[in-house]
């Protein structure tokens, strides 16, 4: 009897020493790998367990810990009968692979109703043949994955935190890149709409006042959207506004900027642009399209031109291939409809796409409207034709109405 009871004592003493090892190592900020280790010796010097494996459910199940048996279980499948116990539970019992007899019993690891890990014992000690013994292993391994579950859950919250930020300045960064106001006076209005798909687009508009008689408007997609994305427009923006300080050659311009995209996008990125510069004393609109989306120039008539002359897409050469800067006279009561492919590539239940053909469409029905009217009108338009599914890219308007 004084024996037992002398037993239940050293038992009791090595289990704390147990939970003390861990229980500091933890509070230490160990990295993973070597609270692993700690967890081996300590269960090794501390409770005799002298053969074991730990696995650990993480995208799948990787063993952790392995000691005391020949097989390399490192590079063995987790069975599914082992996988699929809640308890503490004895492996003769079931019908398992030879090389998985190494060990008597299988003690899961649980936290809020999820299997966490899974602790294989073999060649037990006297003293942890009993259930008692056996779910103090289980305690104090469910201490070491919590804590370290506890911990990447830490590290992804903070990887989000950081996102969120990263995310917030790109957006403002990006809300920088769009002109305050635009203008309304005897010669023009001007008016521009952006509907960004997620957080943080990639399309973007610009009017920049060159000098008292001209100006330039600009519509520009990048390939790709989030921060990259906008990162790459904010460059871009900044180049633009740089170059036409220097000067308002638009072919100098469009080269220019060309060859900084070249520069600084990474793999796979480019811009599809459209520039325009309109001289009020002329009437003249001289511009280049750079792999973009056709503007819409609507006479009075009703007929209209597509302005589709230019170059190719920024930032896949570094010198542009060919390129053309086209005038174009603007009559009185003009309207031009600048826009991203967000606009034209939505596409109803049939999978028809909205298209050309059905701007072109709306802005005839509609083209005396006031520009913010008419701007919120076609978008409606096209979220009826999109039947309410939600737009798969961001969509960018400019419209100019020449007086």
């Amino acid at each position: 009897m004084e024996r037992n009871i002398q037993q239940e004592l050293n038992l009791k003493e090595l289990e704390l020493a147990a939970l003390l090892e861990i229980t500091q190592a933890i509070n230490s900020n160990l990295p993973e790998k070597a609270l692993y280790k700690i967890y081996h010796f300590t269960l090794l010097a501390q409770l005799k367990i002298n053969r074991l494996t730990l696995f650990v459910q993480d995208e799948a199940w990787e063993c952790k810990v392995c000691f005391g048996t020949a097989t390399d279980f490192v590079k063995q499948n987790f069975p599914e009968e082992i996988r699929n116990l809640r308890e503490i539970t004895k492996l003769n019992n079931l019908n398992l692979d030879k090389r998985w007899r190494d060990f008597d019993v299988a003690i899961p690891v649980i936290q809020d109703g999820k299997v966490l890990a899974f602790v294989l014992i073999g060649n037990i000690h006297p003293y942890y043949s009993n259930l008692g013994a056996l779910s103090f292993i289980q305690t104090l391994s469910n201490i070491l994955i919590v804590a370290m579950e506890n911990r990447k859950m830490t590290r992804q919250r903070l990887a989000q935190e950081a996102m969120r930020n990263e995310i917030r300045i790109a957006r403002e960064v990006q809300a920088m890149l769009f002109p305050k106001s635009l203008p309304n006076d005897k010669d023009v209005a001007i008016h521009a709409s952006y509907i960004p798909h997620s957080t943080i687009g990639g399309d973007y508009y610009d009017y920049i006042k060159i000098d008292d008689d001209q100006f330039l408007v600009c519509v520009a997609d990048v390939s790709g959207k989030g921060v990259p994305a906008s990162l790459l427009m904010s460059n871009f923006q900044a180049g633009l506004r740089t170059i036409l300080r220097q000067t308002s050659d638009l072919e100098t311009v469009v080269s220019e900027l060309n060859y900084l995209i070249y520069r600084n996008a990474i793999a796979e990125k480019f811009i599809t642009s459209f520039f325009a510069i309109y001289n009020r004393k002329t009437s003249e609109l001289h511009y280049v399209n750079a792999g973009h989306n056709a503007p819409v120039l609507l006479y009075e008539n009703n007929t209209c031109h597509l302005l589709n002359e230019g170059c190719t897409m920024l930032g896949i050469f570094e010198e542009l291939p060919f390129m053309s800067v086209t005038k174009v006279l603007i009559p009185q009561k003009s309207m031009l409809l600048c826009y991203t492919d967000g606009l034209t590539e939505v596409f109803n239940k049939d999978e028809d796409e909205y298209g050309l053909e059905n701007t072109i469409k709306f802005l005839q029905h509609s083209r005396y409207m006031n520009l913010q009217v008419l701007h919120r009108e076609l978008l409606e338009d096209i979220r009826i034709y999109n039947d309410a599914a939600g737009f798969d890219d961001d969509i960018t308007l400019l419209s100019c109405r020449f007086k």
